[in-house]
Order: C-alpha cells, then sequence, then structure tokens
C-alpha cells in the first residue's frame, strides 16, 4: 500500500484500546504543556491583538463551540483551532519531535480540541485523535528529510502539522480510511509554512502553525460531508513529499507504523526559544554554574551547531547578534546565550533583554559555528561549546538538550512550568485548572469538562 493509503487507514482505524497507555499518557501531558503555553501567549504575545481583531473584521467568529484558552470567550470551531494554534506556538515554549524537527502539539491539539467539542468526544477519544495527529506529522516530517525541507525554504510544523492535525480532527470525526485519504487530499493543497519569517521576526511563525491546525480541521470537515480530495496525495508525483523535499522517503512515514511510537519521542522545552539553542544553554548554564562566572569574565564563546540550527539560529551572525524583536530572540543562538550568561536561566520574562547593552555586549562575543561532529546523528539538536573565561579556555559537548525523552519533566516539574506561564494571567488557582486538565483522559464529554474549566 502506499503511504497515503497506510498512514490514512491507521489515522481512521487503529483501536484507541491497541494504543499503549505510556503513549496515551505522554499526550496528555504534552496537551497540558500546550494549553501552559497558550494561556499564557493570549495576553502576552504580542501578535494576539491583531489576530483577535482580523477573526472580528471578517467575522470568523463564528458560534460559540469551541474553547480558547486564555481567553473569557468561546468562538466557533474554525477560530477556535487558529488561536489555540497560534497561541500554543507564540512563545516557542512548546514541545519537539528530534527526528522530524517540528512541534507537534502546536497544530495537533487544537484540531483535535475542537473537533472533539464539535462531537461531544469522550477524553479518551480526544487523546487517541491526537496520538495519531502526531504519529502522522512526525512521521511525514521524518518522511521528508527535515534538512532538505529547511533547505527549500519551508516550516515543517507549519507544513506537516496540518496533515497531524487533519488526522486528528478526522478521527474523531468518524472517517473511515478512504475518506480520511480525502482529507489529506484536500491537506495536500492546504500546507504551507515558510521561513522567510526568520528575515525579519515576523509573526508568520506563530500565524502558519495555528492556520494549520484550522486548515487540518477543514480538511476533514470536508472530508466528512463527502468531499473528494487529491488520491497519492503524499507520495503522487506532485504530492506532498515530492513537493515539498528533494530528497523525501515515503518509508519512513510508515515503518513499523503501530509498533514504534514517535509520541513517546517528543521532548518539552526548558526554555522559551528554538530548540537548537537549547543544547547549549544547557552547557554554558552548567558551566557557569560549575566556575561562578559573571558577565564580565567571558571573553569568548563558540558554539557549534548542526547545519540546521546554522539555518534558523546563526545566520546571518551580525544579526543574529542584534536581536530587537521577540521572534527575533527566539531565533538566535547569540541572544539565548547572553540570556542564560546574565540570568543563570532562560524564562518568558527574559525578553526584557533584548536590546540591553550589557546583553548586546555578551552576544557580540558569540561565534556560532557549524559541527559537522553534529551531522548523521539521530538527533540534531546537540551543541559543542568552547568558552573563554578568565584566561581558560573551557570545552563541553551536549549530545542532547534537556527536556527529551531520556529527561522528560515529571509531574511536579512539568506542573511547575504550567504555574509560573499560566498562573500569572488565569482567574482561578493555576494549580485547579492544571489538577482539571489532568483529569481530562477519564471525561465522558469533553464539551461538559472544558466548560466547567471556563474563568
Amino acid at each position: 500500500m502506499t503511504a497515503t493509503v497506510t498512514l490514512a487507514a491507521f489515522a481512521a482505524d487503529f483501536p484507541a484500546q491497541a494504543i499503549p497507555e505510556p503513549v496515551t499518557e505522554r499526550a496528555l501531558a504534552l496537551m497540558v504543556d500546550l494549553i501552559g503555553s497558550g494561556i499564557r501567549a493570549a495576553h502576552a504575545a504580542e501578535s494576539t491583538p491583531a489576530v483577535l481583531a482580523m477573526i472580528a473584521r471578517l467575522g470568523l467568529a463564528g458560534g460559540a463551540e469551541c474553547t480558547v484558552f486564555g481567553l473569557n470567550r468561546r468562538y466557533g470551531a474554525g477560530a477556535a483551532a487558529l488561536l489555540n494554534g497560534m497561541f500554543g506556538h507564540s512563545l516557542d515554549f512548546d514541545d519537539t519531535h528530534a527526528d522530524s524537527s517540528l512541534h507537534p502539539s502546536a497544530p495537533v491539539v487544537p484540531a483535535a480540541l475542537a473537533a472533539a467539542e464539535l462531537t461531544g468526544a469522550s477524553g479518551a477519544e480526544l487523546l487517541a485523535a491526537i496520538v495519531v495527529g502526531f504519529e502522522t506529522c512526525c512521521r511525514l516530517g521524518m518522511a521528508l528529510d527535515p534538512t532538505a525541507h529547511y533547505a527549500r525554504g519551508f516550516h515543517p510544523t507549519a507544513t506537516a502539522g496540518t496533515f497531524g492535525a487533519a488526522a486528528a480532527a478526522g478521527r474523531l470525526f468518524g472517517l473511515d480510511a478512504a475518506r480520511m485519504a480525502d482529507a489529506f487530499g484536500v491537506a495536500a493543497s492546504q500546507a504551507s509554512g515558510s521561513l522567510q519569517f526568520l528575515v525579519n521576526g515576523a509573526w508568520n511563525k506563530r500565524y502558519q502553525v495555528g492556520e494549520a491546525a484550522m486548515k487540518g480541521l477543514m480538511a476533514a470537515s470536508l472530508a466528512a460531508e463527502g468531499f473528494i480530495g487529491a488520491a497519492d496525495a503524499l507520495e503522487g508525483i506532485h504530492g506532498f513529499l515530492k513537493g515539498y523535499s528533494d530528497s523525501a522517503d515515503p518509508a519512513r512515514a510508515t515503518a513499523e507504523l503501530g509498533r514504534r511510537w514517535e509520541t513517546l519521542r517528543i521532548g518539552v522545552k526548558p526554555y522559551p526559544a528554538c530548540r537548537y539553542t537549547h543544547a547549549a544553554v544547557d552547557g554554558i548554564l552548567a558551566l557557569r554554574a560549575r566556575n561562578g562566572w559573571q558577565a564580565a569574565d567571558i571573553a569568548r564563546i563558540t558554539v557549534g551547531l548542526h547545519r540546521n540550527g546554522i539555518t534558523l539560529v546563526g545566520a546571518p551572525l551580525a544579526a543574529k547578534r542584534r536581536a530587537r524583536s521577540i521572534v527575533e530572540g527566539q531565533f538566535s543562538m547569540p541572544f539565548a546565550a547572553a540570556v542564560a550568561l546574565l540570568r543563570g536561566g532562560f524564562g518568558w520574562d527574559d525578553y526584557d533583554l533584548l536590546g540591553a547593552p550589557a546583553a548586546e555586549a555578551l552576544a557580540e562575543r558569540v561565534e556560532v559555528v557549524r559541527d559537522e561532529s553534529l551531522e548523521g546523528l539521530r538527533h540534531p539538536f546537540g551543541a559543542t561549546l568552547e568558552i573563554r573565561a578568565c584566561g581558560e579556555t573551557h570545552r563541553l559537548r551536549i549530545p542532547d538538550p534537556s527536556g527529551e525523552p531520556e529527561t522528560f519533566p515529571d509531574a511536579a516539574a512539568a506542573g511547575a512550568k504550567f504555574a509560573a506561564l499560566a498562573g500569572p494571567v488565569l482567574n482561578r488557582g493555576a494549580e485547579d485548572v492544571l489538577r482539571r486538565l489532568r483529569g481530562l483522559a477519564s471525561a465522558p464529554d469533553i464539551r461538559v469538562a472544558l466548560q466547567e474549566l471556563a474563568p
């Protein structure tokens, strides 16, 4: 069978009871992590007012069927998926799947939540849909070959994420395998997302991920109404994989499908910035703590990254050293290094250092180079460090950043992240909201459960 047919059949028909419990538990933890980021971004992201005004101007709010986390009103399903996806991704604090180099939850979870509220799905059904959405977009991201996909100028969270959103929503709409393939056929025409936002720190990155959630929901809705989508949407001569990559491998999309769970390979972020900065930040923080460094002690920092990391956070280096907007800071290795050295950590509120003389002085001392020893490894997110401080040179290799599956945060650490993000803007205690979100797995009707979460 083709990749399209195989993935569609999996998304539609794989029995929920056959999904291992640790996989659904991980899906719940990732959903809660995304919601925490979304709640804060609804209030703190500078792009939020514009998108809310656009929805109002164009009359896209629709009915009041669906929850948007962080806002005191409900929206129609399409707008809710767009907003929850955009908010969840706006802080760049959402989860990452290393092998596909994409953020699975931001497109998948909002589409699944909207579809679950439309259909009155149970919590168990919601989580099964999220899992098949994760598996779909992560596997497609791997099949694209992230390096080749980036080289073509595409943002995989937005492109492959559209298919994950369609799979999750289609599952909840009850699509059979043929109709799921139609949903993929529609998604292939909608998948989009450009890396051009890197040039000026534009807000496109946030919007195109929210749009992926909405467009996946739309694709599944069209298929549910009998709309005929393009056949062979993934591997066809003009299909997604050939159109978006020069070295795609469709076999990677279906290898060990239903036996090897990519959901368990999704990591969460300890810092609100591009994942390619995280290993270096981990190393800088460790060396800073070990040596008691102050900013004045640092003569030079050389960060070695995978070439994907250079594309996103290291070049052009002169511009990366002068990050001014939050998006520019989120994609600047020099800024992230400066924050880590100045603050001994890196949280959302540390973006107050943008443009600060002390941060820019440190950023000027940061070199970012391609380290070929990080190429060809299973994960592309490692880093090497060489720091000249107090007359001595310190070297460190960090194979993987913290928060990967091997160091996935426990419930207490995840709760602390949720409270730090959502607590300042919630009208009710963050601890109570967190408890209710973690209880969604047993909810008989997601609509009722989410309405009870309203302020």
